[in-house]
């Protein structure tokens, strides 16, 4: 056997923006690497400047600090060869690009073939498409080059291949949704099987903004066969050996539900949203209901308990029991926990809008003044201490309205945005189900949902059953479905028209809310964008 060749694969949590710091980070991990053994160190796509940049991209001063932050990374690489995925301006062009770095400077250059602009990716608006070929030879294996698309389609690869590549490292930042490591497998091994070239697969892993990535790289053989499988949402540096044309180790895929997965992700959403965006805590409104436990179990897993407080705002329509039971999950959960009645607010807000509202029946106004007077309140909270509230709403009632705006939709990140009712009840199943025992009390679980802004309220009174409502939002939203479609598909006729008219007409609500997580394949986010003013009914 030949001397192997060592690829380290550097899966990096970069910060979009903070180039020295991202720079350190590539450092540290070719020292380890060296140390280790390494000939060549593969970076996740634009690891220099963080994945998605957006239009930091559009600023000539954002890429010539890029350059020169580049400049002064490859200064600093001796006797190792670094893959370091960077933004690239010449000629008046800009491109997705991987340096190839060696003795001290920049000795190649890659740009992206392929550029997405699908889901949440729009690279045709700051990127040109490269065309040419990178091969270099480390220990006598001729590697090839591809960023993260250009192996999502036909061609890249290929390219590669046709200039001599007998191996191909890809940088990625490909963003989580549920399973979309099946997916990322089956396209690999696609592109093997159209160039016989075995893969070593870095990706990037953190949460920036709505996207969280989740590392998860991989290496696979010619044939396709899986030969090693990092971790998921962590940052590691792995050691793999090439040699004779077949990766020197052997590993299986973590068989993981997708419980586990998305609860995963949305902790490192949480944790990297506050922390790298420098809020010392979060504050939740906790109203004894299965959406605000579940946020707060998030998110005390996410910061530690000493960074999050829970504050219940009971009016006279809060039952006992969800007083009881948000007292129970804060002592099982150990956060700071405060009660402050609302009652007080109600009485002065009523006498104030009497003389406007006279003649006029009580209706939902009343109803969402008092999720207002909530989102005064923890507003308040958030000003006075810097802590960022942490919305609870879901993916339901964000598509039907259901989510009161600037009432329980007012804060700064929406944690479960993306999340159906029904998987609400499945992750705090499994949240329950960990090491440590229970921290959400099975009574949240188990009663039915209300919001309790009238006397005996049920969110059933006004929306269809979460079964039948999340199937419909998610063929409409998700699969492009037409109304008469999805009730083919069995479902009633007059519920599926009426979920379609309240998803339509709470597109204003929507455009309003906080940034929130994406956990499928679409989120009403960047891969949501519908027409606010729209005559469009489709049957």
């Amino acid at each position: 056997m030949k001397t192997p060749l060592t690829v380290a694969v550097a899966q990096l949590n970069c910060v979009v923006g903070d180039l020295s710091g991202n720079a350190r980070r590539i450092l540290d991990a070719v020292a380890r690497a060296k140390a280790a053994g390494a000939d060549v160190v593969l970076t996740p796509e634009l690891a220099l400047c963080g994945y998605p940049p957006e239009d930091l991209l559009l600023r000539p001063a954002f890429l010539d600090a890029c350059a020169i932050e580049l400049a002064s990374l490859a200064a600093q690489v001796e006797g190792i060869t670094v893959l370091v995925g960077y933004p690239s301006a010449q000629g008046g062009s800009r491109y997705n690009a991987a340096a190839v770095i060696q003795d001290g400077r920049v000795v190649a250059n890659y740009f992206k073939h392929r550029l997405p602009n699908y889901e949440v990716f729009d690279e045709e608006r700051y990127f040109e498409p490269g065309t040419e070929a990178c091969v270099f030879e480390l220990k006598g294996v001729k590697i090839g080059v591809n960023i993260c698309a250009d192996v999502w389609e036909p061609g890249a690869a290929e390219v590669a291949r046709n200039a001599g590549a007998e191996l191909l490292l890809v940088l990625n930042a490909s963003p989580f949704h549920m399973d979309k490591q099946r997916l990322r497998y089956e396209v690999l091994r696609e592109r093997i099987a159209d160039t016989g070239l075995p893969v070593a697969y870095c990706n990037l892993v953190g949460g920036q903004d709505e996207l969280v990535f989740d590392g998860g790289s991989f290496a696979l053989d010619q044939d396709g066969t899986l030969a090693w499988q990092g971790s998921v949402f962590a940052e590691e540096l792995s050691m793999l050996r090439f040699a004779d044309g077949a990766w020197q180790d052997r590993a299986s895929a973590p068989l993981r539900p997708v419980e586990a997965d998305v609860y995963d992700a949305l902790v490192l959403g949480v944790r990297d949203y506050l922390g790298k965006n420098g809020f010392p805590g979060a504050l939740i409104g906790l109203s004894g209901g299965v959406d605000s436990a579940l946020t707060l179990a998030i998110a005390v897993d996410a910061l530690g308990a000493d960074k999050v407080r829970a504050v219940m705002m009971p009016s006279p329509y809060t039952a006992q029991m969800s007083l009881d039971d948000s007292r129970e999950m804060v002592r099982r959960i150990g956060v700071r926990y405060d009660e402050i009645a609302i009652e007080p607010a109600m009485n002065t807000f009523a006498a104030m809008l009497a003389p406007q509202f006279a003649g006029l029946p009580e209706d939902t106004t009343e109803e969402n003044l008092q999720s207002r007077i909530r989102g005064m309140l923890l507003m308040a909270l958030s000003n006075k201490t810097g802590a960022i509230v942490l919305t609870t709403g879901n993916k339901s009632e964000m598509a039907t309205g259901y989510a009161t705006l600037y009432g329980d939709m007012a804060g700064g990140f929406a944690v479960i945005k993306d999340i159906y009712k029904t998987f609400v009840y499945r992750l705090c199943a499994w949240r329950n189900a960990q090491p440590g025992g229970a921290v959400i009390p099975d009574n949240i679980l188990t009663r039915p949902p209300s919001a309790e802004l009238k006397p005996d309220q049920c969110d059933q009174d006004s929306l269809p059953a979460y079964e039948v409502l999340d199937a419909i939002i998610a063929a409409y939203m998700e699969e492009d479905l037409a109304p008469r479609e999805i009730v083919a598909r069995g479902y009633p006729e007059a519920e599926v028209y009426r979920t379609v008219a309240m998803l339509r007409r709470n597109e204003y609500k929507r455009r309003q809310s906080p940034v929130g997580i994406r956990v499928t394949q679409r989120g009403f986010g960047k891969d949501w964008r519908y027409p606010i003013t729209s005559r469009y009914r489709d049957a």
